[in-house]
């Protein structure tokens, strides 16, 4: 989870039962175990996953409850573990790959998450078959209208509070609101009914990475019992429903779930991130009329003022006019200026070079 988000929250003494040792299954028996899953979600017509931090740790998000999780170390008066990278620039990882393969060949029906990282959505996994149970770190929902906006970089608030920015509907324009859950805000309806509904209708409640101890969440599972479904937990701590389950793994999640896709004869896609931006151009006469200034800015598509965290820097240079040279770095917005005769076109303006150097890759675009 982001380390900004726990620091975020309200105070709470009780967070549960913490620094629980982790637990492995020897060899032989978590392949014995694999098949048997593997087995269970073959022959599964409603398969739900419920999700919890531990299916991000291999991503270099850190868990809450584990021997250095967030809490545990807050409870030992230690300083908060550190982010392998920053928050925005978390992949998804083989897990959530897997259940996107899963949902996509019709086996996954749905998938219930407590994380607020935003990487299901990420992933794949279409926004329909998926309840964000605690809200989305890189999501803001408009309270009038209920449309949704996920943006490629991190929210500043949580608590369900206002944002600096408003709903793009020219009939609405309300303010827009974070939806990431404090401590004492109410699970979200819609996202709590459709988990309700489809943990009901299971008949396999696959619980991967969650120590299932923050209600009314961690009882979800337990409704598919009533209608004969079975639960698999797939953690490395106990946890206080193991005794409900049918089958508890005590393992790596990536390892668990690479070895199920494995067995049913499928394949992991790997995860291509697209991040999206615009370039804007304008163009004014000079005061004397006797040149034209010329603007490039280069601003997400979520707004102008909105950051642009997976750029780390622009250049742009005239084919026209090899002279003009500008290079600029951004943390939100910057501008490239230059100012040529007037017989430059904008049709020959726009023919630039631009070279988009991101935290990840380098890219090259000609417009």
């Amino acid at each position: 989870m982001s380390l900004g988000y726990a620091e975020k929250l309200s105070f709470i003494e009780d967070v549960g039962q913490v620094g629980m040792t982790e637990l492995f299954d020897s060899s032989h028996v978590l392949q014995d175990k694999i098949e048997q899953l593997a087995k269970l979600i073959q022959k599964s017509r409603h398969l739900v996953v419920f999700t919890g931090a531990g299916i991000s740790t291999s991503c270099g998000i850190p868990d809450f409850r584990g021997p250095k999780g967030i809490w545990t170390l807050q409870r030992e008066g230690k300083s908060l573990p550190e982010a392998s990278l920053p928050f925005h620039r978390a992949m998804p990882s083989m897990t959530h790959m897997a259940l996107v393969e899963l949902e996509k060949a019709g086996i996954l029906k749905f998938v219930i998450s407590q994380n607020i990282d935003g990487l299901h959505l990420r992933s794949g996994i279409p926004r329909e078959k998926l309840a964000e149970l605690h809200g989305n770190s890189f999501m803001e929902t408009c309270p009038l209208c209920g449309a949704e906006y996920l943006r490629d970089f991190e929210v500043e608030t949580i608590g369900l509070k206002e944002t600096s920015r408003r709903c793009s509907d020219e009939k609405c324009g309300a303010k827009l609101r974070d939806t990431v859950l404090d401590w004492e805000d109410a699970l979200p309806p819609k996202e709590m009914n459709l988990a309700e509904k489809h943990c009901r209708m299971g008949d396999v409640v696959l619980c991967l990475g969650t120590s299932l101890q923050i209600t009314p969440a961690c009882n979800l599972p337990l409704k598919s019992l009533r209608g004969g479904g079975k639960i698999v937990i797939v953690n490395l701590q106990k946890t206080p429903k193991d005794k409900k389950a049918s089958l508890v793994i005590h393992g790596f999640v990536d390892k668990v779930i690479a070895g199920v896709i494995g067995l049913l004869n499928m394949q992991i896609s790997p995860y291509i991130r697209i991040d999206l931006f615009q370039t804007i151009l304008t163009q004014s006469l000079s005061s004397d009329k006797k040149f034209v200034n010329w603007t490039v800015r280069i601003a997400s598509v979520h707004g102008l003022s909105a950051p642009l965290p997976f750029i780390k820097s622009v250049e742009v240079k005239l084919d026209f006019c090899t002279s003009f040279f500008f290079p600029f770095f951004q943390q939100r917005i910057k501008l490239g200026y230059c100012r040529t005769l007037p017989c430059v076109k904008k049709e020959e303006y726009l023919k630039t070079c631009c070279r988009i150097r991101s935290f990840c890759l380098k890219h090259q675009f000609a417009f």
